[in-house]
């Protein structure tokens, strides 16, 4: 048995932010992918996944009694399938900031849940909030807090704009351009991130009142443009504005990126060579880079595996 496929996602901007109410833009990333499956010869990996989805079967089966109105679930199946070895097959790589659990999350949705709303139907407001607030329950189970866009943009396959909480909507994003000289890339830090340390970094940070100030009036800000001009394909403002972004996050978000980096990130603002921002909540995993000029980014940043994500 195979499932359907389900994407791992890149949140383009947006992270932290999107906590205090900034906008936000999650595009699908098809390069990795994950199904469910159930095969003869589990390898130590599927077994590993497999054990995992029985603490999940288990904390689904809790979260449908506590909340039967907002989704409930074919349990016995379930449970009958993860009795007979299903795993998550997934080449989406752990830690990275690229929605491991969020594929998985839409996967077991897609499959168990009854009533689902699926991606045919008027997606209306009101469904996507309904599909975020149950993703973020069932994703909380990974990492203690979610807001449920990871899963949703796995299961949806769409980018999506998210204006505030309360306020998402499916978008489209200009066409890539095949021979352009411009790219959106992730750098591999080559570190494992943790997520929920990083929250609780940021969560701590919160409450002092100057990080909330340079929250609102410089990190949101810009986040807010840069999402803007890509929308819009102003490539020259995205580009300037980014470059303040990345400034305001080296200055503020430093726990976030690995100490190592920190020159690599000032090294692209004094050049210009390209601008890094997090992927995710940080820590490791991936970071993401603009540039204007991708073979020099690639010069520059000899040392470390790019992929290209978008391409201007």
């Amino acid at each position: 048995m195979k499932g359907p496929l389900f994407y791992s996602k890149i949140l383009l901007f947006g992270e932290y932010g999107i906590i205090k109410d900034s906008k936000g833009l999650a595009i699908p990333y098809s390069f990795y992918n994950g199904a469910l499956k159930i095969e003869e010869n589990p390898s130590a990996d599927a077994i590993k996944s497999n054990d995992s989805l029985k603490r999940f079967a288990a904390y689904l089966e809790t979260l449908q009694s506590e909340q039967p109105e907002l989704v409930t679930f074919n349990i016995e199946a379930l449970k009958a399938d993860v009795n007979r070895g299903m795993y998550f097959d997934s080449s989406i790589p752990q830690g990275y900031g690229v929605g491991s659990s969020g594929a998985l999350v839409a996967a077991i949705y897609d499959k168990y849940a009854d009533n689902k709303i699926t991606v045919l139907e008027n997606l209306t407001r009101e469904k996507l909030l309904q599909l975020k607030a149950i993703f973020s329950q069932m994703e909380s189970f990974f990492h203690g807090k979610s807001s449920g866009l990871d899963p949703l943009n796995s299961y949806l396959s769409i980018p999506i704009l998210i204006n505030s909480k309360n306020n998402i909507e499916a978008t489209g994003i200009p066409t890539q351009s095949t021979n352009g000289k411009g790219a959106v890339f992730l750098l591999d830090s080559g570190i494992v991130g943790e997520t929920a340390p990083m929250v609780n970094i940021f969560m701590e940070n919160l409450k002092e009142a100057g990080f909330r100030k340079m929250l609102k009036s410089q990190f949101i800000k810009y986040t807010d443009a840069c999402i803007e001009n890509f929308l819009h394909g102003d490539v020259k403002s995205l580009f300037s504005n980014t470059k303040k972004l990345s400034k305001v996050v080296l200055n503020n978000f430093k726990p976030m990126i690995p100490e190592q980096f920190h020159q690599v990130w000032q090294n692209g603002i004094d050049t210009n060579d390209y601008y890094l921002k997090l992927c995710g909540s940080g820590g490791g995993g991936y970071i993401l880079g603009f540039t204007e000029d991708f073979e020099k980014a690639k010069k520059s940043l000899k040392d470390y595996k790019l992929e290209v994500v978008y391409q201007f």
